[in-house]
């Protein structure tokens, strides 16, 4: 155990579950200032207030001495959200984000998981967006057609996916910028699509912006063209958008469009208009009439008919982990001195397994060649 109390450590634990200082202090008998000030390493606290706050947070004593590296600076994470997102709510998920992290970066060391594979572009011009998102599709072989599943994507390409249950609606969602890229989404808009054009934004993120601060209106205008482009190729969406009939929107066909593509009826329109296939005044009218006054603002009629996506990668690798080096989840969360009950904010999924032996944890294996026998024998 190291000699010092790492303060960053108790207020990543006290944000990652929603707590105040005033919450966390009234648990273990101590005032909000001397929780503050313990944060900010200006006091220690004794090793009787250390188990205190160990058990209230759902870590072990360790926990608040881990170094756990150099915390990434900021232009490492993408973090999208509305301009109403109050400070605490992206703190939370920060600190979730971050914790998953450390989390992440122990698997890392008992499994080869698949290889980063994100490239990098300079963008300055739409057309270069556009040319971005081509590229990264012919390297990721996805063709030019729909996308059956983008999680998937994201995951073949080197990163680990994981969804946010008990966050706002505000907070849309986080991606990390580490050696392992983190993409974190939101299914609590209720809606599949619209979590698929925020995974490919994350995407954008990582391939245009690896060493810049993002959140400004540039770059979050960047990353949207990139979704759309990423999801709904120029090529093949000038042919398959349904002409209009006469000035009027074929509503019919952008439906069937919508099924086939898994993206948002608002998303469609937004790019047919971007790639001159409607006016803007053809644009506004589907948006105000054929949505808005419908009730489909947030939610559109056949949402419900599109299942979301599920993050595979995490929970095949703590498979792996149990079976072939018999490390339980339990184990796991033990090794970075979490608790279950912590663990289950950054992985919602995640289901109570027994724990088990240590006897093979010295072993690696590569996760990736398992994948692939796998799909062989499938």
């Amino acid at each position: 155990m190291n000699i010092e109390f790492n303060g960053t450590n108790l207020k990543l634990a006290r944000q990652c579950q929603g707590l105040s200082l005033n919450e966390v202090g009234d648990a273990v008998e101590k005032s909000r200032q001397y929780i503050h000030r313990v944060e900010m390493g200006r006091d220690q606290p004794t090793p009787d207030l250390i188990r205190g706050l160990a058990k209230f947070l759902n870590v072990a004593p360790e926990f608040f001495f881990e170094r756990s590296g150099v915390m990434l600076c900021d232009d490492a994470y993408h973090f999208r959200k509305l301009a109403s997102t109050p400070v605490t709510m992206k703190q939370a998920a920060q600190a979730k984000g971050e914790l998953f992290r450390r989390f992440v970066a122990f698997i890392d060391q008992k499994l080869r998981l698949p290889e980063c594979n994100f490239p990098s572009f300079e963008v300055s011009s739409p057309d270069d967006i556009e040319r971005a998102a081509e590229r990264c599709r012919s390297l990721w072989e996805l063709g030019l057609g729909p996308i059956d599943n983008v999680i998937r994507v994201a995951e073949n390409a080197g990163a680990v996916v994981t969804t946010f249950h008990d966050v706002s609606e505000k907070v849309d969602a986080l991606s990390i910028s580490s050696q392992r890229p983190i993409i974190v989404t939101n299914n609590s808009k209720g809606s599949a699509c619209r979590v698929r054009f925020d995974l490919a934004h994350e995407i954008g993120h990582f391939v245009m912006h690896e060493s810049q601060l993002t959140g400004d209106r540039t770059t979050e205008s960047e990353a949207n063209r990139f979704a759309g482009a990423f999801l709904l190729p120029r090529g093949t969406f000038v042919k398959a958008f349904p002409k209009l009939k006469g000035s009027s929107l074929n509503w019919p066909g952008i439906v069937q469009l919508k099924m086939e593509w898994k993206v948002s009826k608002a998303a469609i329109l937004y790019r047919a208009r971007q790639l001159g296939l409607i006016t803007e005044s053809q644009y506004k009218s589907g948006i105000i009439y054929g949505l808005n006054r419908k009730g489909q603002a947030t939610s559109e009629d056949e949402d419900k008919l599109i299942p979301f996506e599920k993050p595979e990668l995490i929970y095949n690798a703590l498979k792996i982990l149990r079976t072939q080096l018999g490390l339980s989840s339990f184990d796991v969360a033990e090794n970075v001195h979490m608790k279950m009950e912590l663990l289950r904010h950054f992985l919602p999924d995640l289901d109570g397994e027994i724990k088990e032996d240590f006897s093979r944890l010295g072993k690696v294996f590569d996760l990736e060649k398992i994948r692939r026998a796998r799909a062989l024998a499938s």
